[in-house]
């Protein structure tokens, strides 16, 4: 394989289409221009997302997705939605013409769109469908591991897949995973360790790297789209327009006799904040009675969390009550005919009926009491307060004095999930009205650059192209630090060699530069290289171990030709690598908790390879340019006196997107190797030259030096270093 054409796998990481073209003309007439081109798109995709805000019409567009993936293929699909949702989305096919088949179990199931809610998967045999819709994606979480986990690997092989919501991700942009799971994209671990980075010190909390943000919403747009009204892809706003939203927050002295002093103390733990609704529930009730007298007439929708409350308010304020233990068609009815305003005033809890349904003839809202749960909140509201809505809504939040703290919990939580919201929008619009409407995506610039100086070439590229200008049996020594397996770390360019999903891609990139090495290196002559072993995470391999990187590039050096030569350890501290990495296995109370989960610290390692054939300009040394001592402490398999700071300065190469230190290969380390391996006059050779400090001590002890360095920042720091060496030595112009 060719080296461009590798470069052109290395690219996958945007999902390609799966699906096929469906023309205009064969679309339902009564989509809205920006339903029709998402429904044309994801069934381009095969297996996409539609993320779209309460009431754009997403129960139209699936079913439109699932008609024409029917029409194409005569085999039939499988909708999963949120209880009484199914009978909704079946009314919502008679209006646009689409059957709509609900079933209850596999026996039911027809040639064509079947739907059926969540819990009645284990009903099904999903081999007999050709393509899946969940509906309402975002409840996958709130679905226990196992059961998430069950849905994502029953629908594995399912050749077309679909994902509809309107919370993607309200708290967290790793939620996003759950649906790339899903769809078959990217596990979501995968997609943890691709993209994400731990933040600081708390290893439990995930950023987007740097370098990977924007590679991130490129991935993120291959196979979503996000809108939250038709604008925002820049389709006209007619008809969308959502009337306002009060809400409206009624809080209440509390009752309660203090348990201690004189005063009832804001409850702050679980249990406390449960002790104050509990004790709070007549008061509650009260103050929602005392609104819905006012407007009886009316529809009122109640949100509850307990039992008690939901049991006691559809009591006293004579509503109909949904509960946990009603029967499915019991509930389902109680829904329906709350929409059909058969129902005036309905108590249920958001886990119940807070998903999926459509009661925008309802404006008033009670939430009798709150949760922390801020999606649960969200969706509540958001039955009512969606496209379709004809008037204002008012929500009132009934609590007493002693939940305040839940109440500013739920309205932090909005402005995050609103800022959050307003970011993903932000990043996916533009990428997402060129996929939606057809525009082509712009391709990323890759530069090259040469400085030249007395006795040192720097240039800037891929070494992978660069190196074939060098001509063969040339170099005299190599020395450099490969990059490690570390996606978007240093930069967001397939060509940067650590930017790799998969550890085999590692090595097949790195195989195209090492043949050129082998190449260019005098017969005889040796080249180092520095590494680690690298440790693995549950989140990117599954488990927590080490893998043996040291190991993997001797062989591969060697399947070229190199001879495995020689090997040096670098003691490093192992409480400066804890207090940096947080690993677990180095801190000492895992010692005293599980002594099986501890490890020692990792070493640095010099691996000097050398290239057959017998060299023709022998390494010359004297008693004078190199003592038995010193032969005696460089000879040592360990080098216990490095400094780990003595390097070439380095922070004003760093970009402000890097999510790690540059780290320099320490200069004593440099010197050594190369007043072991190398003549004065000599040519040295980095590949992976960073900010130059090979060639800064190569030069500094009169060799010549070559180095290449892909990322632009750090070549303009290596070139400003090596015209500083430089001026010490000047001896004649180098050539390559």
């Amino acid at each position: 394989m060719k080296y461009k054409d590798f470069l052109k796998t290395k690219q996958d990481i945007i999902d390609q289409d799966s699906g096929f073209d469906a023309k205009d003309k064969l679309l339902n007439p009564s989509l809205f221009d920006f339903q029709r081109d998402i429904v044309k798109w994801s069934i381009r995709k095969g297996r996409s997302a539609i993320f779209a805000d309460c009431g754009l019409g997403k129960t139209v567009m699936q079913l439109e997705w699932a008609q024409k993936i029917f029409d194409y293929t005569k085999e039939s699909i499988l909708i999963l939605a949120p209880l009484a949702v199914n009978r909704q989305t079946y009314n919502e096919g008679k209006k646009f013409g689409i059957d709509v088949n609900l079933c209850e179990s596999q026996e039911d199931v027809k040639k064509g769109i079947n739907i059926t809610n969540y819990q009645k998967l284990h009903k099904f045999d999903p081999s007999k469908f050709i393509g899946i819709v969940l509906d309402e994606s975002s409840i996958l979480k709130s679905f226990s591991g196992k059961y998430r986990a069950e849905i994502i690997k029953k629908f594995e092989s399912t050749s077309y897949k679909l994902a509809c919501t309107a919370t993607p991700a309200p708290n967290d942009y790793m939620e996003l995973g759950n649906h790339s799971e899903f769809l078959g994209i990217m596990k979501a671990r995968e997609m943890l360790a691709t993209f994400f980075v731990h933040d600081g010190r708390d290893v439990s909390k995930w950023r987007i790297k740097g370098y990977a943000e924007e590679e991130f919403w490129k991935w993120i747009c291959s196979w979503a789209v996000y809108i939250r009204k038709p604008s925002d892809l820049e389709y006209d706003d007619n008809g969308f327009k959502i009337p306002d939203l009060k809400i409206n927050n009624i809080i209440l002295r509390s009752n309660e006799k203090p348990k201690k002093g004189f005063f009832n103390l804001l409850a702050n733990t679980l249990d406390e904040r449960r002790d104050a609704r509990k004790n709070s529930i007549d008061q509650r009730i009260q103050a929602a009675k005392e609104l819905i007298d006012k407007k009886r007439d009316e529809s009122w929708l109640l949100w509850c969390n307990f039992n008690k409350e939901s049991e006691e308010a559809s009591k006293k304020i004579g509503g109909i009550e949904i509960t946990g233990s009603n029967s499915d068609e019991i509930k389902s009815g109680r829904m329906i005919d709350f929409s059909n305003g058969k129902i005036k005033h309905l108590v249920t809890k958001p886990s119940i009926a807070g998903f999926g349904m459509n009661w925008q003839h309802c404006n008033n809202i009670i939430f009798l009491g709150l949760s922390d749960s801020y999606e649960q909140f969200y969706q509540a509201i958001r039955r009512c307060w969606r496209f379709g809505q004809k008037k204002h809504v008012n929500a009132y939040i009934i609590i007493t004095n002693r939940e305040i703290n839940v109440l500013k919990n739920i309205d932090r939580k909005s402005q995050d999930a609103e800022r959050m919201a307003l970011a993903m929008l932000d990043h996916m619009k533009d990428l997402n009205k060129k996929a939606v409407r057809g525009f082509r995506k712009e391709t990323q610039e890759y530069k090259t650059d040469k400085k030249s100086g007395e006795n040192y070439d720097m240039y800037l590229g891929d070494s992978c192209e660069i190196i074939k200008d060098i001509k063969d049996n040339t170099i005299h020594y190599s020395i450099f630090s490969p990059p490690f397996l570390s996606l978007y770390t240093y930069s967001n360019s397939e060509r940067d060699l650590g930017n790799c999903r998969r550890d085999e891609d590692f090595y097949k990139h790195f195989m195209f530069l090492i043949k050129e090495l082998y190449r260019v290196t005098k017969t005889g002559r040796l080249l180092s290289f520095h590494c680690m072993n690298v440790s693995t995470t549950k989140g990117r391999e599954g488990y927590i171990g080490l893998k043996d990187f040291r190991g993997e590039l001797i062989r591969l050096f060697q399947e070229v030709g190199f001879i495995y030569h020689s090997e040096v350890t670098i003691w490093k501290n192992p409480a400066i690598e804890m207090q940096r990495t947080k690993a677990l296995g180095l801190l000492h109370k895992q010692l005293k908790k599980d002594a099986s989960k501890c490890r020692m610290g990792s070493s640095d390692y010099i691996v000097t390879m050398r290239k057959q054939g017998e060299n023709l300009e022998p390494i010359v040394n004297t008693k004078e340019t190199f003592g038995v001592e010193k032969w005696r402490e460089w000879a040592s398999p360990v080098w216990m006196d490095i400094n780990p700071s003595n390097t070439l300065q380095y922070r004003s190469a760093r970009a402000h997107k890097d999510d790690k230190h540059i780290t320099p290969l320490q200069l004593e380390v440099i010197e050594r190797c190369i007043r072991l391996w190398s003549n004065p006059g000599d040519v040295v050779l980095s590949p992976f030259a960073g900010i130059g400090s090979e060639g800064h001590c190569a030069l500094r002890l009169g060799r010549k030096f070559i180095g290449i360095e892909l990322k632009e920042s750090y070549y303009n720091q290596a070139w400003k270093n090596l015209y500083k060496a430089a001026i010490q030595n000047k001896k004649g112009f180098m050539q390559i």
